[in-house]
């Protein structure tokens, strides 16, 4: 009777420990699941941000970043909050016409922040003289989550050589 109930206690463990390991492989399912909308998600917006810097309009960049984002451009000083980055957005396009494509290399979720690293390639035609050059960035943008929706919160980029 002893190894009865030895036997029986040995494979209640066994059985606790499947159902804990079963557990465990659907939680990490459900994370990488997660992680994947996020990603795709994330992914959307900064092609967002693409079509709207190759269009030059200041009125689809603005509602990408989130109410107290922060543009940090190389040469220039930081714009900070809507007006700031409205400012600089519409100073840059005044100025310059980009013609880039994205290209991700990394990015990270963590609940409501992600960043994601990016380079950028292609064109620009500057309007003061008319003249058109190559252009490529390395990009880093610091993301938040609000209501639901990624928006960029920090951005910040410099020139390749």
């Amino acid at each position: 009777m002893k190894n009865l109930f030895i036997a029986a206690i040995l494979l209640f463990v066994v059985a606790a420990c499947q159902n804990e390991t079963k557990n465990q492989s659907n939680n990490s399912t459900q994370n990488k699941m997660e992680q994947t909308t996020e990603k795709s998600a994330i992914e959307k917006l900064l092609f967002s941000y693409r079509d709207a810097l190759n269009a030059s309009d200041v009125q689809k960049v603005l509602p990408l970043y989130t109410s107290d984002g922060v543009f940090m451009p190389s040469n220039a000083p930081s714009a900070v909050g809507q007006e700031q980055v409205k400012a600089a957005y519409e100073s840059v396009f005044k100025s310059i016409q980009l013609s880039i494509e994205f290209y991700i290399d990394e990015i990270v979720v963590h609940g409501d922040y992600a960043f994601a690293r990016t380079t950028s390639k292609g064109t620009t035609l500057i309007h003061a003289n008319g003249q058109t050059v190559a252009e490529e960035n390395r990009e880093l943008f610091v993301l938040q989550k609000t209501n639901g929706q990624w928006k960029i919160s920090r951005y910040m980029f410099n020139k390749m050589k």
